[in-house]
């Protein structure tokens, strides 16, 4: 097996929820540390102040990673349901994390939702779409 096919199975399905989560957290560090660039370097130049950046921005690579292993599950009865259910409880709960950190600026607090969203839909997808796939 390739080092590249280490992770996902003949049909391009991510192979374990671990690797799921690592790689959708370590999109998501990427697009934070991406966001804190740009905002360090919008504050340096006085564009706007420093974590003023919408934090949700970071789900942008997990997103890309969780849409493939959408497709490599393409054919599969029940796919879209589990989406959809995924998506929902995603978006609810890391709007109730990002609202929890409230007090944090912009970055913070939709960092927090985008982490938040991202966990639990990996979970909703990954266990949810295995369960169909059994039935």
């Amino acid at each position: 097996m390739s080092e590249a096919n280490r992770y996902r199975d003949e049909h391009g399905r991510v192979v374990g929820i671990g690797h799921l989560l690592g790689f959708a957290l370590a999109g998501f560090v990427l697009g934070v540390a991406a966001l804190l660039l740009v905002d360090t370097v919008l504050a340096a130049v006085n564009v706007s102040r420093f974590g003023r950046a919408n934090g949700w921005l970071a789900v942008i690579l997990p997103v890309w990673l969780l849409v493939e292993d959408f497709r490599a599950w393409r054919g599969q009865p029940g796919r879209l349901p589990v989406a959809v259910v995924g998506v929902a409880l995603g978006l609810a709960l890391g709007t109730l994390g990002a609202g929890l950190a409230g007090g944090l600026p912009p970055l913070g607090s939709g960092a927090v939702g985008a982490a938040v969203a991202i966990l639990s839909y990996s979970l909703v997808w990954y266990y949810g779409i295995r369960w169909f796939a059994r039935q």
